[in-house]
């Protein structure tokens, strides 16, 4: 199995770094902090990537072999779509994360922002034959949004990727079956809404599951809570989401650097 992507190291000498990058190196650094705040972690594994804008696809990935308490701006890892990396960097990629972050970002255009996880809860639903209940107030806000996409073992082969994007679609929450969670979204603050409305479903789902039978949800009213979802409202997003950025800004804020 092949674990770390043998890419080579570009390492443009003429590369300046623009301030939307460094601007993004910062953003990606927090998420992880926020991730380990939330303890949605599995040591070095799993990826949250970001796209830098400008008119290629180049986006920031965790180095593989350090924690996501250990990320920092400065140690993100630029790569291009075939993961060779833009910078200097004496960690490598892990490819599993190039495969499938590589496969959104090169594929669908709006996806600035890609998350991946193995908790426990989202492992779980994944693992389940008829996977999200949507019977549950979480569950109810992803109603027709969510998409499967079949386990093919560990994922290294570039064959995966045009399967995967299918699957996908245009549905921003995907649970990767047997697996983990997956989402994406046109800004970071958006895919990690989408990832907690999704991870907090499959808390209660697993909660529920030991308590009895949960009660069913009508149609008409998950057509009502998809509607009123906060997936879709900017500000909604963004202020939720500012306000982990600063409990990990009081815990620690070296990721800025």
């Amino acid at each position: 199995m092949t674990i770390y992507h043998t890419g080579r190291q570009r390492q443009d000498a003429d590369l300046p770094m623009s301030e939307a990058e460094r601007k993004a190196r910062v953003e990606l650094a927090a998420c992880y902090r926020v991730f380990d705040m939330l303890g949605w972690t599995e040591t070095i594994f799993n990826h949250i990537t970001l796209r830098v804008p400008g008119p290629e696809v180049r986006f920031l990935i965790n180095p593989f072999g350090l924690l996501y308490s250990e990320v920092t701006a400065s140690n993100l890892i630029l790569i291009d779509l075939e993961g060779n990396s833009l910078r200097p960097s004496r960690w490598p990629v892990n490819q599993a994360g190039l495969v499938i972050h590589s496969a959104i970002h090169g594929a669908i255009a709006t996806a600035h922002c890609v998350m991946h996880t193995h908790t426990t809860t989202g492992c779980a639903v994944a693992g389940l034959k008829d996977g999200l209940s949507h019977d549950n107030f979480y569950g109810a806000m992803l109603y027709g949004r969510v998409a499967y996409h079949d386990f093919e073992g560990i994922t290294v082969d570039d064959g995966e990727k045009e399967r995967l994007v299918r699957d996908i679609g245009d549905k921003q929450a995907v649970i990767l079956r047997n697996h983990g969670l997956l989402a994406w979204g046109e800004s970071l603050s958006q895919a990690f809404q989408v990832l907690r409305i999704m991870q907090r479903a499959c808390d209660v789902q697993i909660a529920t599951a030991s308590a009895g039978a949960p009660n069913p949800i009508r149609r008409e009213v998950f057509e009502q809570t998809v509607r009123e979802s906060s997936i879709a409202e900017k500000r909604t997003c963004d202020d939720m989401y500012a306000a982990l950025v600063r409990q990990v800004d009081a815990r620690d804020p070296t990721y800025r650097n």
